[in-house]
C-alpha cells in the first residue's frame, strides 16, 4: 500500500499513487486522494480526490467529493459532489450540492437536499 503525506496550504493528504491498487476498505481521518485503484468502500471525515487514472468499484462516503475517474458504486458526500469532466460515475449519488461538467458520464439515481446523510 502507497502512502504518502503531502503538505499543500496547511492540508495533509493521504495518496494512493497511481499504478497502485488495493482490494479492502479504506478510511481516511483526513482528506485522500485516489490515482490508483481500489476494489472496496472507501470512507473519508474530509474531502476524497478521485484522480483522472482512478478507478474505484465500491461504495464512496465523505463530506466532499471531486471525482476525474472512475466510480462503480454508491457515493454520499454529505455537502458536494463534483464530477469533472471524463469522469464515468454508475450508481446511486446522495448530496447536497452536485456538479457535473460536461464530459462526463453519470448511470445511475440521485438524491438531492438529502438531510442527516
Amino acid at each position: 500500500m502507497s502512502k504518502e503525506v503531502v503538505a499543500t496550504t496547511g492540508a495533509v493528504y493521504s495518496i494512493l499513487a497511481q499504478g497502485t491498487r488495493i482490494i479492502g476498505d479504506v478510511y481516511s481521518e483526513e482528506d485522500i486522494r485516489i490515482e490508483g485503484g481500489l476494489e472496496g468502500n472507501l470512507t473519508s471525515k474530509g474531502k476524497a480526490i478521485l484522480g483522472p487514472f482512478s478507478v474505484l468499484k465500491g461504495d464512496l462516503k465523505c463530506v466532499n467529493a471531486e471525482i476525474s475517474g472512475s466510480v462503480e458504486g454508491d457515493i454520499e458526500a454529505n455537502e458536494q459532489l463534483s464530477l469533472r469532466g471524463n469522469s464515468c460515475v454508475r450508481g446511486t449519488v446522495r448530496t447536497s450540492t452536485l456538479i457535473i461538467e460536461p464530459g462526463s458520464i453519470f448511470n445511475g439515481t440521485c438524491e438531492m437536499n438529502v438531510e442527516n446523510l
